[in-house]
């Protein structure tokens, strides 16, 4: 295998230094678009000026930078190898006995670098920037003035069930809760509590003016009482009412959601696998987009970059759109989660190898 070469780093220090440029400017942008839009949330709740710099700042450009990853990438792909066509830097490569193939790997080694940073920062920086910006957002422009979930049905393990009427999320309260003990087909114990209160120094409940009734065959008893303490396998967590909560969980925390949901039903799978899945699928955009980008830009065309600048922003745009169309079809229709995931990989993937077949030889 041939070692790296000066054209090698040459190539690579011009992809790596066009990409960070490029997320330096969209940092820009992101910002000033988003202070335009907020600043009259800012000034209604009265947010102070260190958290929006330090915590909902920190939070929100890193999501939207991973969320336009694909954009950035292509943009600065096409960017750079059509001024390296356009200056006629690529025909001497090619005319000097190196493969097309030969010519893509140090985009693919530059492509390699942003895939594991971006592989690191979604399984890792990510979920806690989000929750950076999520606490902000919940408290500073979209406040839930009604933070209490209603009608919980949960399924703790194989034999109990829990219902929630109404859980008030603010002073971790539950009202009118009932638990239901199965043996096999059986009842054997129903639960009935006016209300359900989370200790936070305990870590447990308890629960207030309650009634246990307890089955055995003919036989039945009835316990009263006005508070009793108890350990149910359920957080106050598993009632937040916020959409965006699962982006803000990390990978252990979303595992054992994923297991307790798996038990539970609540009907909220779909979007945890999805999360899931996004985190470690969505890096290898970096690679079907190189692929892309170098095959689109690496002819020499009439009008210089503009023309393919133009349909490498239109390509990236495309591609973003079909990661949010196909996870609306994993969650309105019966599309797998993950089968939704990589479809957009798939899809451009194969558009990449037929822009690679035409690329200039």
């Amino acid at each position: 295998m041939d070692r790296i070469k000066i054209i090698d780093w040459y190539i690579i220090k011009k992809y790596l230094g066009t990409f960070v440029f490029t997320m330096a400017i969209f940092s820009v942008v992101i910002v000033i678009f988003d202070i335009s839009e907020k600043l009259d949330n800012f000034l209604e709740y009265h947010a102070p000026l260190s958290k929006i710099v330090f915590q909902y700042y920190v939070g929100l450009v890193p999501f939207y930078l991973n969320m336009l990853l694909p954009l950035i990438n292509f943009i600065a792909v096409i960017f750079f190898t059509a001024k390296m066509a356009d200056q006629t830097e690529i025909v001497p490569i090619l005319s000097g006995g190196a493969s097309f193939m030969r010519f893509l790997r140090p985009y693919f080694i530059a492509s390699s670098i942003i895939f594991f940073f971006s592989l690191i920062f979604n399984l890792f920086i990510i979920p806690e920037t989000n929750q950076l910006k999520i606490d902000f957002e919940n408290t500073y422009i979209e406040p839930v003035s009604f933070n209490s979930k209603m009608y919980t049905n949960m399924r703790l393990d194989k034999n109990t069930y829990v219902y929630i009427e109404n859980f008030d999320n603010v002073n971790k309260i539950g009202y009118r809760f009932t638990l239901d003990k199965f043996k096999g087909q059986k009842l054997e114990q129903k639960w009935v509590a006016d209300r359900i209160v989370w200790d936070s120094v305990k870590n447990s409940w308890s629960i207030d003016n309650y009634s246990i009734r307890r089955i055995n065959g003919l036989k039945e008893k009835m316990d009263y009482g006005q508070k009793k303490d108890t350990i149910l396998d359920m957080n106050p967590s598993d009632f937040k009412v916020y959409d965006n909560v699962y982006q803000a969980m990390n990978m252990g925390e979303l595992n054992e959601r994923i297991r307790k949901e798996d038990m539970r039903g609540t009907g909220v799978m779909d979007n945890l696998l999805i999360e899931k899945y996004k985190r470690f699928v969505y890096p290898f955009s970096a690679f079907v987009l190189t692929l892309m980008g170098v095959s689109l830009s690496s002819r020499k065309v009439r009008g210089g970059v503009g023309i393919s600048l133009g349909i490498g922003i239109f390509l990236s745009f495309a591609f973003i759109l079909f990661m949010q169309f196909s996870t609306m079809f994993a969650l309105k229709g019966a599309l797998y989660p993950f089968i939704a995931v990589c479809i957009p990989n798939i899809i451009f993937g194969c558009l990449g190898l037929y822009l690679l077949k035409r690329a200039p030889k």
